[in-house]
């Protein structure tokens, strides 16, 4: 099963690169972030046509986040879990596809060290990590994919001196972070590319994307059961390519020994 996701920072904007981009790698799924849409502005029919299934959790001009799946989608959630503090933005939705448990999130950006969304931002993702808890096990297939808004290392940066007192990259914005992961996800992503240099993210000024100056905060972590099928991890920097690209590209796992409602997808 192939999977993948994009902040596509502005479906609206981006409709036909994504038409065109699903139709190209046909991912089994794939998770979107920054949608900017109204539920009932979401294009359902669109993708529908493309041969997808899809559910969206959005508020109109901010945020905004959804589940395209050609695998089907079974027992969605719209944001956090029962029992959870509720979320007044439009940052989770999860479902069954294809026997996974998939998660599609986009974490707050935090905006300034000490900003209240900087302290918004790690409360949310101590609430994520409740949500897990609460809804599923580690011992399951599970995944959360999407733009975390943290590079998890130094590596996943460009020059760590650019961000220095900046978000992103701050102790605690980190061991927020590992507290999810502690869940008992993995970013097969790291393990597979070690090193520096590979980004998912290239801001729109000073030629950022073609001079290799990003940061990775884009991932799809897994539970271990899946993540020892993880066979490919990569970013598309062709998604990140041409006109009005978003500024994320697509980052994409490939899992096998997946069961044939993937369609007997080669590995």
């Amino acid at each position: 099963m192939l999977v993948a996701t994009w902040n596509v920072n502005s479906l609206n904007a981006r409709l036909p690169r994504v038409e065109e981009w699903l139709a190209q790698v046909e991912p089994d799924v794939l998770c979107l972030q920054e949608t900017k849409l109204a539920d009932d502005a979401f294009p359902h029919s669109v993708f529908e046509g493309l041969g997808y299934r899809s559910i969206h959790h959005g508020e109109g001009r901010w945020n905004g986040v959804a589940i395209l799946s050609r695998v089907g989608i079974d027992e969605p959630i719209y944001g956090f879990g029962d029992g959870i503090e509720p979320d007044s933005d439009a940052r989770l939705i999860s479902a069954d596809c294809g026997g996974i448990r998939v998660h599609s999130v986009y974490v707050p950006n935090g905006r300034e060290v000490d900003h209240e969304h900087y302290h918004y931002k790690l409360s949310w993702l101590s609430r994520l990590r409740e949500h897990l808890d609460t809804t599923v096990s580690a011992d399951d297939d599970v995944i959360v994919a999407g733009d975390w808004n943290i590079a998890p290392t130094d590596a996943d940066v460009w020059d760590r001196a650019a961000f220095e007192g900046a978000t992103h990259v701050t102790e605690a914005e980190r061991d927020a972070l590992a507290r999810v992961l502690d869940f008992g996800l993995i970013d097969t992503f790291r393990q597979r590319h070690p090193g520096p240099g590979l980004y998912s993210y290239y801001d729109y000024q000073a030629g950022r994307f073609h001079k290799r100056q990003g940061i990775r905060i884009d991932y799809l972590v897994a539970s271990r059961p899946l993540a020892e099928r993880a066979v490919l991890d990569i970013v598309d920097r062709n998604g990140r390519k041409g006109t009005k690209p978003s500024d994320h590209a697509p980052v994409l796992t490939l899992y096998r020994d997946i069961d044939d409602r993937t369609g007997g997808r080669e590995t």
